[in-house]
Formats: structure tokens, sequence, C-alpha cells
């Protein structure tokens, strides 16, 4: 892979020599980094640039990690990483519900970070399920839901939602096999990659998300069932 088409990774911390260790694990990698030590810096660079990825610390000053990760959703599909020092759950949650992909909690091995990123960008491997109902090229309509991968778009009533690619890839997965059963380890598998080191709860999460985003009423979802004790299924409306 040429220097020009390595992966660009933006690492967002303001502990410097920290930044600068993550810099150099990824660049031994073949990746290529910029840092940024603050909020507002990282917004600048974020839309210069165009990363792939934003490692991202919670705890910034002025702009804090939440609303930097606010404000790259409007106009970035970025995957976002999210660094926090505590281990509340709430943490972890708050930075997903803004749309993070991951998290992981200071200290970390800058290995498990690199394995992460690796993740997220790594393409779902196909072929190993049952046969899939819909095309990579497809353009299907549930309903006046309709999903279109090979624009990367979702329409409800002709109106774009704006989702991450977490939340894309989920629904990708999901209505891939329409009342399959796909248990939290396989949407982990498919989206996160194998090498996801992270809690499952972390599916629950983007579900939730991404029922409020496409669900006429997320509490009562037509499309994403729960099947308890098990996972969850795509559930189309008749057309």
């Amino acid at each position: 892979m040429s220097e020009s088409s390595s992966p660009l990774v933006l690492v967002v911390d303001d502990e410097e020599p920290l930044a600068r260790v993550v810099e150099q694990y990824l660049v031994k990698e073949h990746f290529r980094v910029i840092c940024a030590y603050d909020g507002r810096s990282a917004i600048e660079i974020a839309r210069r640039d165009a990363p792939d990825v934003v490692v991202l610390d919670l705890m910034l000053p002025g702009l804090d990690g939440i609303e930097v990760c606010r404000q790259l959703r409007t106009f970035s599909d970025a995957y976002v990483i999210m660094l926090t020092a505590r281990s509340e759950e709430i943490d972890k949650l708050v930075g997903l519900a803004v749309g993070a992909d991951d998290y992981l909690t200071k200290p970390f091995s800058p290995r498990e970070l690199i394995a992460r990123v690796r993740a997220l960008l790594r393409r779902p491997r196909t072929g190993s399920a049952e046969g899939q109902a819909i095309d990579a090229g497809e353009e299907v309509r549930y309903g006046e839901l309709i999903l279109d991968l090979r624009a990367h778009e979702v329409r409800r009533s002709g109106q774009l939602i704006q989702l991450t690619p977490t939340e894309f890839k989920l629904l990708e997965t999901l209505a891939s096999q329409p009342r399959r059963v796909f248990t939290r380890e396989l949407l982990l598998e498919a989206t996160w990659g194998i090498d996801f080191y992270g809690d499952d709860r972390v599916v629950d999460t983007h579900i939730s998300n991404l029922r409020h985003k496409i669900e006429v009423d997320p509490l009562n979802p037509t499309f994403i069932q729960t099947v308890r004790g098990v996972g969850y299924r795509w559930e189309p409306e008749p057309t």
C-alpha cells in the first residue's frame, strides 16, 4: 500500500507525549497520522483532511470529546474511537450515543488500539453466511424506508437519514437476511471484525441509536426486533 493510499488517522489528545506515542505506533503500522491537542483544532483538521479514523480523547480542554464527536458527525463519516481516563459505563455510553464507534479506557495498549483501528477499517467477511437476501448494489424498499447499499444511504419518506458507518453496517447486516436472528457475537464480528476486544453491550447501544433514527416509534420498533436471550432480527414491512 502506498503512503498516499494508507488510511489517515487523526489522534486527538491534550497529553502530547501520549499522542506522540500513539502516532509512532500507527506510523510503524503504515498509517498516516495527524495529531491535534484540543477540540477546536481537531474539528478544523477533520474538515481539511477528512481522516478515515479519529482517535478522540474524552477529556479535552475547551471543546470536550463529546462535543467534538457531535460536531464531527455533522460532516464526517470517519470511524471514531473514544478514549476515556475513567471506567464508568456512562462515559462509554455517552460517547457511543453521540456517534463514536468504539471506546478504550486509559491506560491502554497501543497494540490494542491498532487492533481496534484495523477492525473498524476491515471490510466484514462475506460468503460465510447462508446467502444474502440483497445485493451490494441494490436499493431495497421497506414501506417508506429505502435502503440504498450502493450509495450508502437510508431514506424515510424521501428524507435522508444520517447514519454513522457503524450504524449503517449494522443495518446492512440485519437487512441482508430478513427474519434471521443475529446474536450479538455475530453482529460484533460482522460490524467490528473478529479482533474486537470490547464488551458486546456496545451492540445494544448502537441498535438503540439506530432505532431512534429509522423507526417511527423506537420504543415499539417495527424493523429491528429483539429476540430475548438471543439477539436481534430484521422484520421487513410489506411493500
